[in-house]
């Protein structure tokens, strides 16, 4: 049985609403500067969705679940209150939020692929207590939510693959209570003395160890996208610079990993 907060959005059938769309063209799409329309990206991340929590263990050798304890850690919510995971993907960060605010509250899992959503909801299911959790099929772009109705946020892996990224902060923005923080967890490039050795590093085990594994579970021109998705990310720098944009009154940029992955916090 789900639980509801009152005024909250009916979710959404996790089922798709349309033809899967074009497959992304490996030596195509991925040399171009321009991003890959959002249809693209949804049918890749629809595909990976069977092996996602496998490959991302072997992305951060496991690191990625210390991360995102400490990326809930830092949005602080209390028990009762109210939190979303943008581009939640299979779930971990939810999951966590729901351990936050407890049975009274209430955790909204939004992502636009619906099969990461089934897993998500899976796995959900098995949890006991039953989370208080939410899954819906949406667009981080345009969130159907009311404004100011979150205590709280987390968006992670997926502000480096949305089309528009000011129009993602601005509608996470939106959508949180005045004095709510979020925290953004991403894969970034490194800015430091060592920046081009460590993101030569960053390149050379995405496509000499990662890659194999993916190509081995079927899904290598999907995974062929990280490396020309960072390179298009903007720096943590500019990230604090588009939020800041976006209106909020706090943000923090945290390199984590020698700067490969990064922390953006945010205060509302």
């Amino acid at each position: 049985m789900s639980l509801s907060h009152p005024g909250s959005p009916e979710p959404e059938r996790l089922e798709p609403k349309s033809p899967e769309p074009e497959r992304l063209k490996p030596g195509l799409l991925f040399p171009q500067p321009a991003p890959p329309r959002p249809e693209q990206v949804q049918a890749l991340f629809n595909r990976i969705a069977p092996v996602y929590d496998q490959l991302n263990d072997q992305l951060s050798f496991g690191l990625h679940r210390v991360w995102k304890r400490m990326a809930v850690s830092w949005v602080g919510l209390q028990p009762g209150q109210v939190a979303l995971d943008l581009c939640c993907g299979t779930g971990d960060l939810a999951l966590l939020l729901a351990q936050q605010v407890g049975a009274q509250g209430q955790v909204y899992g939004l992502d636009f692929a619906w099969e990461l959503l089934a897993v998500a909801e899976q796995r959900a299911e098995r949890d006991r207590p039953r989370p208080a959790i939410l899954w819906q099929q949406g667009d981080a772009l345009n969130l159907a939510f009311e404004d100011q109705f979150f205590d709280g946020a987390t968006l992670g892996y997926g502000l480096r693959n949305v089309g528009d990224i000011p129009r993602c902060l601005a509608e996470l923005y939106r959508v949180l209570k005045p004095g709510a923080r979020a925290t953004i967890l991403d894969m970034n490039r490194p800015i430091s003395d060592f920046s081009g050795v460590l993101r030569q590093f960053q390149s050379w085990y995405l496509d000499n160890l990662v890659l194999p594994n993916a190509t081995r579970l079927g899904v290598r021109e999907e995974y062929a996208y990280i490396n020309p998705s960072i390179e298009r990310f903007p720096l943590g720098p500019e990230q604090v610079k588009l939020a800041q944009a976006a209106g909020f009154r706090q943000a923090t940029y945290y390199p984590l990993a020698l700067g490969l992955m990064g922390a953006l916090v945010l205060e509302r």
